[in-house]
């Protein structure tokens, strides 16, 4: 493959990357530099990790069966009498999700320009959102990539010297990133949610499965999207880096502040701009995914109806664009929404994990030589268990202090949480190898 052949795959399996480094991350990720440290590094370094294993598998499901993601949960479940709520759980889930970070993308979005800029919020919600739709308009899935991929490299590189310009302690980040620690505050249950779900972002599985083309061989997508997802998690640690230099209560005013202590007023526009970039490349995305999703489900048995250019798949990008303007334009307090975003995500990651491990193992949708090996199998698993123990960890801390406006003493609930992950991951692994095997 030539040096340019290589650039351009890896620009066009970028539009991952975009995807999950929003406003979200950003946020998520500046927060828990700015309340732990560095002490959530390793949270980063999975979500990365896991994220890769994930869409290698969406995007392979597509290249050696012709189908997408959609496609392949349709065919997996058409029989069953199951499938209209399995449907309907991943319909919801997606649109759901996107509708959520699409909220969180254009707050992002005006809170990077509104430090630079005194334009009103309305007037950035309405222009941005008109400016997404009109890319999202063009019809070459191809063009928008290459356009996102361009921004966060970017946007990136600016994290990466900021984080640089900090001067973090060597010793603290490689402690952070390789030795797993879970703070005892409350807030940090809902903070590796987040950082987990702006990563692993769950419309992200079938985006990548959505763009996936079998132009490209399984070597050369592997390589573009190694890249891609590697260096979206490099960028994503660079900002939580950059957050431990805020002192104080986290906002990003203070994180503005802190910037331009150590680099000037560069650091308020360099913040200012990283925030916009995040925010506006997600803000297509979001829209994208969520109609990429729809036409997977619903374009099997009419596909002309569901081209980019048609009718039913730009009325699914503005459904989701349209809702994010809507309650962003609302006064709407930026930061709580987006970390709930990212939670609200993380929350809903494992559920439809499960259902790409159970059809990236159906032997009659893959072929029994392209379905997960054992070593593939045993990582996926591991990463919905922890994902399923995380999630369900939060909703319980959630659940209870709603009921008794208190939090939770002790851990000893943590064991009932890890018994319930394991024998849900247990249960999925049997029945996923016991179908391949018929």
């Amino acid at each position: 493959m030539s040096t340019k052949k290589r650039i351009l795959n890896i620009l066009f399996w970028s539009v991952v990357s975009a995807a999950f480094i929003g406003p979200g991350t950003i946020t998520t990720a500046a927060k828990s530099g700015a309340a732990f440290g560095n002490e959530l590094l390793w949270t980063l370094l999975f979500s990365t990790l896991s994220c890769l294993l994930l869409q290698e598998a969406a995007a392979r499901l597509t290249m050696v069966s012709g189908r997408n993601l959609g496609q392949a949960i349709v065919e997996q479940f058409n029989a069953s009498k199951s499938k209209w709520l399995v449907l309907s759980l991943v319909l919801g889930a997606i649109v759901l999700g996107a509708a959520a970070y699409e909220m969180g993308n254009l707050l992002g979005a005006v809170a990077g320009f509104q430090l630079i800029s005194n334009l009103p919020s309305y007037v950035l919600v309405l222009t941005i959102g008109a400016v997404a739709a009109i890319i999202l308009s063009i019809p070459s899935l191809k063009i928008i990539s290459t356009i996102m991929g361009f921004l966060v490299v970017i946007m990136g590189v600016g994290f990466l010297i900021t984080a640089f310009l900090i001067q973090p302690s060597l010793n603290e980040i490689v402690k952070g990133a390789f030795v797993p620690r879970i703070p005892s505050k409350p807030e940090a249950g809902v903070l590796m949610l987040g950082l987990i779900g702006t990563t692993i972002v769950p419309y992200n599985l079938f985006l990548g499965s959505g763009i996936s083309t079998q132009k490209q061989s399984i070597k050369e997508m592997r390589f573009g999207l190694a890249v891609a997802v590697l260096l979206g998690g490099l960028f994503s640690m660079a900002v939580l880096i950059v957050g431990t230099s805020v002192a104080g209560k986290f906002s990003f005013e203070e994180l503005s502040l802190a910037l331009q202590k150590r680099m000037g007023i560069g650091g308020k526009y360099l913040l200012g701009f990283g925030l916009f970039a995040a925010g506006f490349t997600s803000t297509i995305t979001a829209p994208l995914a969520a109609a990429i999703t729809l036409r997977s489900l619903f374009g099997s048995k009419n596909p002309e109806k569901w081209e980019a250019k048609s009718l039913n798949f730009k009325i699914g990008w503005i459904v989701v664009l349209f809702a994010g303007v809507a309650f962003a334009a609302g006064n709407v307090k930026p930061i709580p929404a987006i970390i709930l975003a990212q939670a609200l995500n993380g929350f809903l990651l494992p559920f439809i994990s499960i259902f790409l491990f159970i059809v990236i193992n159906n032997s009659g949708i893959t072929g029994k030589e392209n379905s997960n090996s054992l070593w593939l199998n045993i990582l996926m698993i591991l990463v919905i268990f922890i994902t399923l123990i995380i999630g369900l960890n939060s909703a319980v801390k959630a659940v209870y202090s709603a009921i008794t406006s208190g939090s939770i003493s002790g851990n000893k609930y943590l064991i009932f949480i890890g018994v319930t992950s394991a024998v849900i991951s247990i249960y999925i692994w049997i029945k996923a190898r016991r179908r391949n095997n018929d």
